[in-house]
């Protein structure tokens, strides 16, 4: 990670230092950013700041084409087609879903439009779809990572019981991070033959009251329940369940993904012992000086691991105005 850093510094040192002869040479590059969320997204807003930092930058065209609501599959093959339109250098995508953006990404490529995944790939990465590289996280070991994370805590003794809340079902990134938490508890299983252990997934839903109604819902039928893992940042809405049951910060370990301002103060409280960071305004930053590399000195696009740092209350002091400030 550190190398990846220090590289794209230096990619945007030389963009700077090569910058207006360059330019004037080559002109700006052209991209357009077509996620599969709104504009409402709290984690997307941190993405654009990235993305918007890098244009300014390396002085790009850029522009971000957000849908109407999250995960609307057709309203993002819109914009997709509607980037293709207007002939940019580089159109950046994410795929949430294996087969949706096959057709369009290749008319793209076809183009002569270079493609980069954002966030979330095909499962099969370049075997899958015609994209040319991958920026984000590698969602299965991240799973992983906070799994193994949420077992350190397991009480010594006593049945264990672990509720994975997917929060979509049907999105790529959502369940292979339900997959890889799943790996992580079956290796704890393995490690403990003497311990009993089990795990449940219910389908959490994409905002705070839909994630708190179904998770009360089960807890009500399991009031044993020893830890509760999301595959976002709707654990908040796990958090107010807790509160409003008058179950105290810890008796239930929580966990889930990104560094959200609600989830940062839940973590405060004690609420959530774990969250991990994919480091979004990197997502937003990183393909923009990738696009100004390739335009100027025709670099072939490159895969990004954004990383699955695990992140714990202790350090939610050091971050928190960063979180606010759209950082982190």
């Amino acid at each position: 990670m550190k190398k990846l850093t220090m590289a794209l510094a230096a990619g945007a040192a030389l963009a700077l230092l090569s910058g207006s002869a360059a330019l004037a040479q080559d002109g700006a590059p052209k991209i357009i950013f077509a996620p599969h969320a709104d504009a409402g997204n709290a984690f997307w807003l941190t993405v654009k700041k990235g993305f918007d930092d890098a244009c300014g930058l390396v002085q790009a065209d850029c522009q971000m084409l957000f849908t109407s609501k999250v995960g609307d599959i057709q309203g993002q093959v819109a914009n997709i087609q509607s980037a293709i339109a207007q002939q940019p250098d580089m159109i950046i995508v994410t795929i949430p879903d294996n087969k949706a953006f096959d057709e369009v990404i290749k008319e793209a490529r076809d183009a002569g439009i270079t493609v980069v995944a954002n966030n979330v790939d095909d499962t099969e990465g370049a075997a899958g779809n015609a994209r040319q590289a991958f920026i984000g996280q590698d969602f299965f070991l991240a799973g992983q990572a906070l799994g193994a994370a949420t077992a350190s805590k397991f009480p010594a003794s006593g049945p264990i019981k672990v509720l994975v809340g997917v929060n979509a079902p049907a999105d790529n990134w959502s369940r292979r991070r339900a997959d890889g938490v799943e790996a992580a508890l079956e290796a704890w299983k393995k490690a403990h033959p003497d311990r009993e252990i089990s795990w449940d997934e219910i389908d959490a839903g994409l905002d705070y009251g839909t994630t708190g109604d179904r998770f009360g819902n089960y807890l009500t039928g399991t009031p044993d329940l020893t830890a509760y893992v999301d595959t976002g940042f709707w654990d908040v809405g796990v958090v107010n369940v807790l509160k409003d049951r008058g179950i105290e910060p810890g008796k239930v370990i929580v966990g889930g993904f990104d560094l959200v301002p609600d989830v940062l103060a839940r973590m405060k409280d004690g609420y959530i012992q774990f969250h991990v960071d994919q480091q979004p305004y990197l997502q937003g930053y990183a393909p923009v000086i990738q696009a100004n590399l390739i335009k100027k000195y025709k670099l072939a696009p490159f895969d990004v691991n954004t990383g699955s740092a695990i992140v714990t209350a202790d350090q939610v002091d050091a971050i928190e105005q960063l979180s606010k400030d759209g950082y982190r």
